[in-house]
């Protein structure tokens, strides 16, 4: 997750700042040039030059979704460094060009148009959350790129059903509640929540997730005594949240993005109103942001879903969490899923080079269409329009860290409820 993965707030803001970020250095050979033109402007590179195979993406650095976008942008940037290391791809050294779409639809489009038409860049991977993934993969379409895209699967991205988008994610993002779901409603009946309310941004990640969820309740029995959606442009959360504490349900179910989520924490702490069971479907499943945001003793029993956290079991995980702390500090518990996610794009690119001894675009869509692929976030496939086909994991913040708690096969702890009061 990812997916999320991670995911998924929208001011836009009124100036565009573009940062371009090369990762690498240019092969130490002698670049065969002859090709490079004809192939950068197609998208087709030759598999037989060794010039630098290009890759441009457009990432929120600043706006609303600054905070994932700039793991994501992590999470390029290391994949680039560890391919390079090992030589490229098929003898070619990758380089990334990644500039900053504000947080804004219209933006992205302009960068990915640029990053194509005019910087003639051999590939693209995709932006974060999907607002920005849809216009963003349209383009990618109109000139015949593969959409590698790690942090946009809701609804509407499949909708437009395009057979060059995949979503680098265990499964699409509306589906991602649905592990909470089998959670809660696998609990002994008398411990299962009778009541329940909303709090939904109206975001094409956020709001579905919540309402899957909703019809999931509803049809068990637990009844709705509060709903509401909120617009992106909603800073302040207390009005809405005080609506939920009069409520008093005893789940709150949050379909959020990231500053909404650390709004609603916040207005809940103020309003001294603590619901036994809290899902939040991103912005709490951030290791970093999270607790500085709402405060470290503020986290403990709050649930999310994840596709890699901490002691993820996939293989490539211990490699790609040693190179990560060795490039940006911290330790394992400080990466956020979103890094995972982008790297994972790499990691697919990398995989069909291997396989096929091609990297252009049209190889890449007709070989990420069949079979099987290992990644960071799990073994991945995708159905003809790009959706993933797995699943996701239960994860819930104890003793101030995110650890996955169901199902069996994955849990490190046993899910903690009822949640603990604001500051235990």
């Amino acid at each position: 997750m990812s997916s999320g993965n991670r995911l998924r707030r929208r001011v836009l803001v009124a100036a565009t700042s573009a940062a371009v970020v090369i990762l690498a250095s240019a092969c130490a050979g002698t670049a065969s040039t002859s090709t490079s033109s004809s192939a950068a402007t197609s998208g087709t590179p030759s598999p037989t030059t060794t010039a630098p195979l290009v890759i441009g993406a457009s990432v929120s650095l600043t706006g609303d979704f600054a905070d994932s976008g700039k793991a994501v942008k992590a999470g390029y940037e290391l994949w680039a460094d560890e391919v390079n290391k090992k030589g490229g791809i098929l003898g070619r050294q990758v380089q990334m060009k990644i500039v900053d779409d504000t947080s804004s639809p219209t933006q992205v489009v302009t960068n990915y148009q640029n990053l194509i038409t005019q910087d003639k860049v051999d590939l693209v991977f995709g932006p974060f959350s999907s607002l920005l993934t849809i216009p963003a993969s349209q383009v990618a379409k109109r000139y015949s790129y593969a959409f590698i895209e790690p942090a946009g699967g809701g609804p509407k991205v499949f909708a437009q059903k395009l057979d060059n988008l995949f979503f680098v994610q265990p499964a699409p993002v509306v589906k991602s509640g649905d592990v909470y779901a089998d959670w809660i409603l696998s609990l002994p009946k008398a411990d299962q929540p009778k009541t329940a309310a909303y709090a939904e941004l109206d975001d094409p990640f956020s709001a579905p997730i919540a309402e899957n969820i909703r019809a999931r309740f509803e049809a068990a029995g637990i009844q709705t005594v509060y709903k509401q959606v909120y617009p992106a442009e909603t800073r302040d959360l207390t009005a809405i949240m005080s609506k939920v504490a009069a409520a008093n349900p005893d789940v709150l179910v949050s379909g959020t993005q990231s500053e909404d989520a650390y709004s609603q924490v916040k207005s809940l702490v103020q309003l001294k109103f603590s619901p036994k069971f809290m899902f939040m479907s991103n912005g709490a499943n951030s290791p970093v942001e999270f607790p500085s945001k709402v405060g470290v003793n503020n986290v403990n029993g709050i649930m999310s879903t994840a596709d890699w956290y901490p002691g993820s079991p996939a293989e490539s995980s211990p490699a790609f969490v040693a190179a990560y702390t060795a490039k940006y500090g911290g330790a394992e518990t400080d990466i956020d899923p979103s890094s995972a996610e982008a790297f994972s794009c790499g990691q697919l690119l990398e995989q069909v080079a291997a396989k096929t001894g091609k990297i252009d675009n049209a190889t890449i869509i007709s070989t990420l269409h069949q079979g099987t692929w290992p990644t960071l976030v799990g073994n991945l496939s995708w159905d003809a329009i790009g959706q993933p086909t797995g699943s996701f994991s239960l994860i819930q913040w104890i003793n101030q860290k995110l650890t996955p708690v169901f199902p069996a096969d994955v849990a490190k702890a046993a899910p903690v409820y009822p949640k603990p009061n604001w500051g235990g």
